[in-house]
């Protein structure tokens, strides 16, 4: 792998480890072995296409799935060997964006945002209110606290999963594709809402997408993964200026896939007639 060695140097430890995280389905190897550290306050994109592993090591850097092999820390704590009560303490801290928004279709755009509210904290019910108006207005859904979900266009569910994943001010924010499913000009108000919330609040982001754009407009670094390894770790620059054959593949659009697809198409047919002569 490819990495910079002019970015991410941190003076401290890491506000995310991974090391060694190797996940498979099935014998289908998902991930192979991947290490990466994100530095506390930058704003991390892993980068890839389909099938590639990040949503897997997404899902494995927030617990949500365990590891074959390799451990996750954050703020030092393995989160795989911590006890319930360090673990639920450290979740806290965290927020989670998710690709499908994954708003409650029964409650309402307010009522999802306080639910972090209520369940973990003691707050009376008219401060929690406060907050959520704040929160809905940090991400430009004022006026929205009383709709339901499915009164929101996409892009607005979306912006109401941030929200919800600020309402404990987490330190770390993990996002799962936030622009997939957008048209443009959506897609590039929620790129500049990233970029906003880490400048009014300085937290740590890890963002996962496959849409270039994005990711080139938002990140600190970028590491780029194909079939669960990483090809390159390191600033925009660094890994728009890299030679590696799979890297210039995805970054310049290649359509060599389509056709080896192409190729196999014709050869399954020429191997129908055969069959049917």
């Amino acid at each position: 792998m490819a990495s910079d060695p002019a970015a991410g140097a941190s003076n401290g430890s890491p506000a995310i480890r991974v090391r060694g995280v190797r996940k498979s389905y099935g014998g289908n190897v998902v991930l192979a072995g991947v290490d990466l550290d994100v530095e506390r306050g930058e704003t991390m994109v892993i980068l890839g296409g389909s099938g590639s592993g990040k949503s897997t090591l997404l899902r494995c850097m927030v617990g949500l799935e365990r590891p074959d092999e390799g451990t996750v820390h954050i703020d030092g704590v393995d989160i795989f060997a911590a006890g319930s009560r360090k673990l639920g303490e450290l979740r806290q801290r965290l927020g989670m964006a998710f690709q499908s928004s994954a708003l409650f279709g029964s409650m309402t755009v307010g009522e999802n945002v306080d639910l972090p509210l209520e369940e973990f904290t003691d707050l009376p019910p008219s401060t929690r209110q406060i907050i959520v108006d704040i929160k809905l207005a940090l991400v430009g859904l004022e006026g929205t606290v009383d709709r339901l979900p499915s009164q929101l266009s996409g892009g607005m569910k979306k912006r109401a999963s941030f929200a919800r994943a600020m309402a404990l001010d987490p330190d770390i924010l993990f996002c799962d594709e936030p622009s997939a499913g957008l048209d443009p000009v959506t897609a590039a108000g929620l790129d500049r809402l990233l970029i906003q919330l880490k400048a009014v609040f300085g937290i740590t982001m890890v963002v996962v997408t496959h849409e270039l754009e994005s990711a080139f407009a938002v990140a600190d670094r970028i590491a780029l993964i194909h079939g669960g390894r990483f090809l390159v770790t390191g600033a925009p620059d660094w890994v728009r200026a890299c030679t590696d054959p799979l890297v210039r593949r995805f970054l310049d659009r290649e359509p060599e896939a389509i056709e080896d697809s192409h190729q196999r198409f014709q050869q399954f047919m020429l191997g129908s007639e055969e069959a049917d002569g």
